[in-house]
């Protein structure tokens, strides 16, 4: 059930949540289109993994919202804010995944790309851990 205020028609006899509706569903399958063709034209599984993950989460969160614009907020429009949190929630961690995998398994990256050196990344966190100690002790002493 469409809420009141999007009910009322516009020019064409066009409701303003229909018009809302169409807009939503024409942006979901535009980022939808690109996150395939991402995945057909970048060489690796680190172009693709980035082409598909941003576009195809933004192009579905488009079109559960036009679900949830067209069913109002009942258990269908419900629903779709639910997938929408689950979308957002798991497919950054699932593309994170992804690349760890394919870091792990060899596959080179592509021109000057490398993966952060795992003993900088340590020196780093040992770095800031200090700092946040000295930071502390200095809180505590004043």
């Amino acid at each position: 059930m469409i809420p009141i205020a999007l009910s009322s028609p516009i020019a064409g006899g066009l409701s303003i949540g229909d018009a809302v509706v169409i807009a939503l569903v024409a942006v979901g399958c535009f980022f939808l289109t690109v996150g395939t063709v991402g995945l057909l034209r970048f060489p690796n599984v680190y172009n693709r993994m980035h082409a598909t993950s941003k576009p195809t989460t933004l192009g579905t969160a488009a079109i559960f919202l036009a679900a949830f614009v067209t069913f109002g907020p009942g258990e269908e429009g419900l629903t779709a804010l639910v997938g929408i949190a689950f979308l957002f929630l798991t497919v950054p961690t699932g593309a994170h995944m992804i690349a760890r995998s394919a870091e792990r398994t060899g596959i080179p990256f592509l021109g000057s790309v490398t993966w952060p050196d795992e003993e900088a990344a340590r020196r780093d966190r040992e770095r800031a851990l200090e700092t946040d100690d000295r930071s502390a002790t200095d809180d505590a002493d004043a």
